[in-house]
């Protein structure tokens, strides 16, 4: 056999390897499509691609997918099917399934947590106390953190979230009654990371006040990077290199600081230096307790903190701004609590919280509408039947906060805002109001950061006016959590005390 034969021979049945396997993926294809087709859901975009290109379409023209999938969970029922290649993601919006997957232990996080491990092949949160599917090892983590979040402690962070509080609003009274705009949720994002660096790592970042400090726009790339995960291909862009770069660049600064921070703890215990008793202190004694636990969990327990526990709040904050600019009746109702159990003092006091009971059913309302972590999922360990449709054994599920908090069968006139559903005389939802999870994997922040939303939004309401900019819209953008798409820009003015 000649050169040239050889080659063609080669060629062919490497040809021939392609299109068997090809096939043979086709053909695997299919059979997911048989075993989960009698799952309700909307038409496939194509055979292999399942339902991708609708949502890449999506990525592409930033608009939220989250509201196809409430589209779709309208349309077809509690539970809906979403093909992509030869996976396939359940939707249910049925209150008892909710209850079911997140109030049991029985459920593991699925495997989408594995992907926030790593980003763009960078370690990003690891295996830290969101991303942990091993539940006993995630539930030995729980216990070590709790002292972090008891009450005591809690308390007294008041000085802290007054004081920072305190420094944004003198920046905001430096503004008020000029024309130019104010970029609220910059300034929330900036203040909030002030305060989870102090509160939980002792660290004076001054972000407010700092605008050369990089941690809020690495904190920005690194959430953006888990948007960007979502499209198979964005490894086979060009366009998108730099970006990825960014990404990884970011998080590689997220994880040096931590590592930096977490070594000066670790002297300062060394050397017999009383330490407070916050997140990076339970971070050290967790890692004390386990003779394999190394310096990479303790990483990836500092980047969870150290963005959950500004992001998140700083966004729900910016949308309560937002929604309480176009609703004036409302407004003036939660300023009228304000001034009565504030007045005119500058620091708010713990007992004051417990009073401030219509700015809570306001917070509680712009998190139904707006929940900055929008949903969670679990990986079934048995078969399920949720409302007469049976799920399979080992099928990823989402449930989604978003889309059951928008539903006119859990909440009537869902896209009117109306603090008054969440008032004490008013039904509580049954498990379709989750912003902060539920059951044993629940955030176990909540309390701190509702703590923090309050003294921040008790110290706005006694201070300032503040009117949306012209033109302003009410999109809301997915970067790995949902904030306003336009800042939340506004006007400001100081209140005119009656």
């Amino acid at each position: 056999m000649d050169w040239w034969s050889l080659v063609s021979a080669t060629f062919l049945l490497l040809l021939a390897l392609v299109v068997a396997c090809f096939l043979l993926y086709c053909a695997y294809i299919k059979y997911i499509h048989l075993k989960y087709d009698h799952i309700p859901g909307p038409p496939r975009d194509s055979f292999i691609m399942g339902h991708y290109p609708t949502i890449l379409k999506l990525l592409k023209n930033n608009e939220l997918v989250y509201d196809y999938f409430l589209d779709w969970e309208v349309k077809y029922g509690p539970v809906v099917r979403i093909n992509g290649f030869h996976s396939v993601a359940i939707i249910v919006s049925s209150p008892e399934a909710i209850k079911e997957l997140l109030m049991s232990t029985k459920h593991s996080k699925d495997k989408f947590y594995e992907q926030i491990f790593k980003v763009f092949g960078v370690r990003f949160m690891g295996n830290g106390l969101l991303t942990d599917r091993n539940y006993d090892h995630w539930h030995k983590q729980r216990r070590i953190m709790d002292p972090a979040f008891s009450r005591p402690y809690l308390m007294g962070l008041m000085g802290t979230f007054n004081e920072k509080a305190e420094e944004l609003m003198e920046q905001l009274n430096e503004i008020a009654d000029k024309k130019s705009e104010v970029n609220m949720h910059t300034l929330l994002n900036r203040m909030t990371l002030d305060v989870i660096a102090k509160v939980a790592f002792d660290m004076d970042l001054n972000a407010l006040h700092d605008d050369q400090t990089p941690f809020p726009r690495a904190i920005l790339m690194a959430m953006k990077g888990l948007v960007e995960m979502r499209n198979p291909l964005v490894y086979f862009m060009p366009s998108k290199k730099k970006m990825i770069q960014e990404v990884r660049d970011s998080i590689h600064l997220l994880r040096k600081t931590g590592k930096e921070c977490i070594e000066r703890r670790q002297k300062m215990v060394q050397d017999g230096v009383e330490v407070p008793t916050d997140i990076l202190t339970q971070i050290l004694r967790g890692a004390a307790l386990e003779d394999d636990y190394d310096i990479e969990i303790m990483i990836d327990n500092f980047v969870t903190f150290f963005i959950a526990g500004q992001e998140t709040t700083a966004n729900q904050l910016a949308f309560a701004v937002q929604e309480l600019s176009r609703h004036p009746k409302i407004l003036q109702k939660v300023q009228a609590e304000v001034d009565e159990v504030i007045g005119s003092r500058r620091d708010i006091e713990y007992d004051d919280l417990g009073k401030l009971q219509y700015l809570s059913q306001v917070l509680k309302e712009t998190l139904r509408l707006y929940p900055p972590a929008p949903g969670t999922s679990r990986l079934l360990e048995d078969d399920i039947l949720v409302e007469g449709v049976l799920i399979p054994k080992g099928t990823p599920v989402v449930v989604n906060t978003y889309v059951t908090g928008r539903m006119e069968q859990f909440f009537h006139d869902p896209l009117i805002f109306d603090p008054d559903r969440f008032s004490r005389d008013s039904p509580k939802p049954y498990f379709t109001y989750f912003p902060f999870s539920l059951g044993p994997r629940s955030c176990i922040g909540q309390v701190f950061a509702q703590m923090e939303a309050k003294v921040v939004m008790a110290k706005l309401l006694q201070r300032f006016e503040f009117q949306l900019v012209e033109g302003h819209t009410f999109k809301i953008q997915d970067t790995g959590t949902l904030r306003p798409m336009d800042g939340t820009r506004c006007h400001l003015r100081v209140r005119e005390k009656q």
